[in-house]
């Protein structure tokens, strides 16, 4: 494990990312309306309604929600695995301690802010990253 985090840090993060966890899962969960990802892509695709153009745009918006929920809800359960490990809170790029201000902010940050800036910058998003 990580020295430069105390057991109370870590505590407080694991007790944040459980309940981002809980809150995505019910979020995806009422998003699909109990369905798998697939099933719930097949219902939209089926719905059949006058107003198409509308239809695509509302389709496209809820599949692009969903999957940013679920994208999200994967790296909160990734975070929560490195947290028992000895990598959680080190830069995978520089592997300098990220600060505990950043991860309590965003306990699934992989980056110190200087690397999180850099991969965006190599990414064409520019610099984002805060805390």
């Amino acid at each position: 494990m990580s020295i430069h985090l105390t057991l109370a840090q870590r505590a407080i993060i694991e007790a944040e990312l459980e309940q981002r966890q809980i809150d995505l899962e019910k979020q995806i969960s009422g998003e699909l309306g109990g369905l798998s990802r697939v099933e719930h892509a097949r219902e939209v695709l089926l719905q059949d309604d006058d107003d198409a153009p509308a239809r695509d745009a509302d389709r496209e918006v809820d599949l692009a929600r969903s999957d940013q929920d679920i994208d999200e809800l994967r790296a909160v359960k990734d975070a929560l695995i490195r947290l028992r490990t000895s990598v959680f809170g080190i830069c995978k790029d520089c592997s300098a301690e990220i600060p505990f201000d950043r991860l309590q902010h965003s306990p699934q940050v992989l980056r110190c802010i200087a690397c999180q800036s850099a991969f965006e910058a190599r990414q064409g998003n520019g610099p984002h990253a805060t805390i």
